[in-house]
């Protein structure tokens, strides 16, 4: 929420009604910026990340695949026709002593098929290849889960590290506002001949520092804005306003986390699809070893045209057609050893598969345990250093009130001062840390995005 100009603001332009109204209107067009809620991100990102929008291309390619499994029990129907025109040149001698000897005899030819072929039994391979379709597209389902979580992820993460810098500037504009206190009552102490110099000038120094601490602050929202916008799919110089706070779900419990993490984790999950392809690849090789079946059908058509002929027992014209089936079995004899190895390699696969899945199990828990340990540390934290900021803020304002009246020192007040900024810097840091292991948590038990 942004402050509305204060009415004193335009005490003098009272006079002058239409002035006043385009200072207002002025000053509301100034401070109007559109919102951007963690939600809306969330949503852009869905629709428009690069990563979720490849994950998701892969995944369709699996689908498409899939919507074709039972093509494998199909037969295959092939047509063929060709058409040929021959002119030769015929030399013959018969056993009688005739002989023939002819030149520029034309002929053409047709030829035509329909050829089906059909596999009846491949060792069961067919099934395997249909089942493993349906897997593959079972895992792209997954990867584009598991891309959707790490995406939304990074969008909060980086989301909120926007809201980070946004209180660390309030919290140096609170600082700025004390330097300039301090510049004012030295340079009146000076003046009146109380203070000296020095002093003066510290708080210049003190008043600079603080002010080049803003203006990084306010780059690093603006690299962060943009980085976001990446993330989320906007145009890289979108500009927008964040929220203002960072709320935090205290009551996440490390049973209920770990409890059934197999089933929900995006990443597990996909390990477990991986084997069970793997698995699937070992049936399609050891269907290598087993004879296969078909049946094969044809439609034959056949048509030559001689226009001459020299040998009395040459048809000009004749043609063919008809029907033919029957059954082809190929058995596997040996190719090498061929199919084994590629068995062998298989099995292999799976195995790899299994240690990824072991692998990948075995960081999730230290993972999540890490995370949770993350969590609870700065949620401690948290409470402190809000009991502390109360303090650090009294601190300042009854160090600034002795200044004041000459009962304190510079260095007194500057150390007050220092110690509030550190403790705003501390609390800052464990609310946006408290969110990230949050975050971290919620995104290794794949309950980020519902």
């Amino acid at each position: 929420m942004h402050n509305q100009p204060s009415i004193t603001y335009f005490a003098p332009y009272m006079k002058y009604p239409l002035l006043l109204f385009v200072c207002v209107v002025a000053a509301t067009l100034a401070n109007a910026q559109q919102m951007l809620t963690l939600e809306d991100a969330i949503a852009a990102a869905l629709k428009n990340n690069f990563d979720i929008q490849l994950s998701r291309n892969d995944s369709s390619s699996y689908s498409l695949d899939r919507s074709y499994a039972y093509a494998a029990f199909l037969p295959r129907v092939n047509g063929n026709a060709t058409r040929t025109w021959n002119t030769n040149a015929q030399k013959q001698e018969l056993s009688n002593g005739t002989k023939r000897d002819t030149s520029g005899i034309k002929s053409n030819n047709i030829n035509a098929q329909v050829v089906l072929s059909w596999t009846l039994f491949d060792g069961l391979k067919m099934f395997a290849t249909r089942e493993k379709l349906m897997e593959f597209e079972r895992l792209g389902s997954l990867t584009v889960k598991e891309q959707v979580m790490n995406s939304v992820a990074e969008v909060i993460k980086n989301y909120y590290n926007i809201v980070r810098r946004k209180q660390q500037l309030k919290a140096i504009e609170l600082q700025i506002s004390i330097d300039e206190e301090r510049v004012a009552l030295a340079d009146k102490k000076l003046s009146v001949g109380l203070g000296s110099k020095p002093e003066l000038l510290q708080a210049k120094v003190d008043l600079n520092a603080n002010i080049a601490l803003r203006l990084s602050q306010q780059t690093m929202v603006v690299q962060l804005r943009e980085q976001l916008n990446r993330l989320i799919g906007f145009d890289v110089h979108a500009n927008y306003d964040v929220t203002d706070s960072i709320p935090i779900n205290t009551n996440l419990q490390y049973g209920s986390l770990v409890n059934n993490i197999e089933n929900t984790s995006p990443s597990l999950l996909v390990a477990k699809k991986n084997i069970d392809i793997a698995g699937l690849v070992v049936k399609e090789r050891k269907a290598e070893l087993w004879p296969t079946l078909q049946f094969n059908t044809a439609y034959n058509f056949s048509r030559t045209e001689n226009k001459l002929v020299i040998n009395n027992f040459t048809p000009l014209f004749n043609q063919n057609k008809g029907w033919n089936y029957g059954l082809g079995l190929t058995v596997p004899i040996f190719n090498g050893f061929n199919t084994r190895r590629l068995i062998k390699q298989a099995e292999l696969d799976v195995q790899y598969m299994q240690l990824t899945y072991e692998n990948r199990r075995s960081l999730v828990d230290v993972t999540l345990s890490n995370a949770f340990k993350d969590y609870e540390l700065h949620k401690r934290l948290l409470d402190l250093e809000e009991d502390n900021i109360v303090l650090a803020n009294e601190n300042v304002a009854i160090a600034l009130e002795r200044f004041k009246q000459g009962v304190s020192t510079n260095l007194e007040l500057r150390e007050a001062q220092k110690s509030l900024a550190d403790a705003y810097d501390r609390l800052i840091a464990a609310r946006y840390n408290t969110k990230l292991a949050e975050t971290e948590m919620l995104r290794l038990k794949g309950e980020l995005v519902r």
